[in-house]
């Protein structure tokens, strides 16, 4: 793979981080509508001066200029039409080394496509005057754009290696929960539901809060026209929104939690990084514990046979891939042996029969073998 390739989308990937921070930091200052056009900020590629008047600014323009917010939203767009031209340059070195077996191609063309669309959510964040489904679908693509340039990157990372069906379903569950939980944080966000249960662990003096209004809370469309800023939920689908994304917390940790004590009882980091050191030291440790006498080894010792043996056990799986593998190759190596033997013997089957041939036109008695 191209270095430049990989150093380019550990830039990007750092870009869209900050890029996504940036973001949350306009959102949580209310500066989403600094700059009520897109993609300038009243009319201009730089916010204007602070001193300007409404005639001056431009009579389109009914929202006052906060100079402090405009800022913010303008640093935000500068990074992220950066960001955009990064991925380009992604996707123009990968199309021109597509051939190399080792250069993906697929993904980086198509996260140019999710920079596109990531600028149309941007607009219609704005035309829209901050609608929350909008809002949301805005955050999910940046996580996206930063998960596809993080996996560009070639960082080190670590895979086990058989999952089994168990364990494989709930990582996928773990990942569905994480991106519920992230969809409940940007609603609560977007829907300015953050300070709707003041107290903790309460909500509202209550376990389950009873004023909680769920069916008002979770309408993804209202139609056009409305302004969002600063909400237009009541009070109780506020509450709803906040409790919802209490619960979710809860269950992502359960989850999460559950899978991560899944991978350390199976897998510890050893087995991950060099599964083949981690086996010949199980086989050594066993092979002691054979080799002492009974008396010597006494309970201490058949305890540690057994720990082994449920460790030799577990890695069983691993063992048996690894075997498979070789028998793949081994047959592999079989075939192609046996294929050059073939045309060995036809090509000295050929050259007899030209041999003999020239032997008879020259006018040779030929004798067959």
């Amino acid at each position: 793979m191209n270095l430049l390739f990989v150093r380019l989308a550990r830039f990007g990937a750092v870009l869209a981080l900050t890029v996504v921070m940036l973001g949350a930091w306009v959102r949580l200052t209310d500066a989403g509508l600094g700059c009520p056009d897109w993609p300038g900020c009243y009319g201009r590629l730089v916010v204007p001066a602070a001193d300007l008047s409404p005639n001056e600014l431009g009579a389109e323009f009914t929202r006052p200029l906060e100079a402090g917010k405009a800022w913010r939203e303008m640093i935000h767009r500068y990074l992220a039409s950066t960001l955009g031209l990064v991925c380009v340059a992604l996707a123009f070195i990968a199309w021109r080394n597509r051939r190399d077996p080792n250069q993906p191609w697929r993904v980086p063309v198509a996260l140019v496509a999710l920079v596109v669309f990531q600028g149309l959510l941007g607009m219609w964040t704005v035309t829209l005057l901050l609608k929350p489904i909008v809002v949301v679908a805005h955050l999910f693509g940046g996580f996206a754009t930063l998960a596809l340039l993080f996996s560009l990157g070639r960082w080190r990372a670590v895979r086990v290696a058989a999952p089994t069906i168990g364990l494989r379903r709930l990582g996928l569950a773990a990942a569905a929960v994480l991106l519920c939980q992230i969809f409940l944080g940007g609603w609560t966000s977007a829907n300015y539901a953050a300070l709707a249960c003041p107290d903790f662990p309460t909500c509202q003096t209550q376990w389950w809060p009873r004023i909680a209004d769920f069916d008002e809370a979770f309408v993804l469309w209202r139609g056009l026209g409305i302004d969002y800023e600063g909400g237009v939920l009541d009070h109780p689908a506020r509450v709803a929104v906040h409790f919802a994304h209490r619960l979710g917390a809860i269950l992502a940790t359960v989850v999460v939690a559950l899978l991560g004590w899944r991978l350390a009882r199976v897998w510890s980091t050893e087995w991950i990084v060099d599964p083949q050191r981690e086996l010949a030291r199980l086989r050594a440790r066993l092979d002691a514990l054979r080799a002492a006498p009974p008396a010597a080894a006494g309970a201490g010792a058949n305890a540690q046979l057994a720990q082994a043996n449920s460790d030799l056990t577990r890695s069983r799986e691993e063992a048996l891939s690894n075997a498979r593998k070789a028998q793949e190759e081994a047959v592999e190596a079989r075939r192609q042996r046996a294929t050059e033997r073939v045309a060995a013997l036809f090509d000295e089957g050929v050259q007899w029969l030209l041999d003999r041939g020239r032997a008879v036109s020259e006018g040779g008695r030929v004798r067959v073998p």
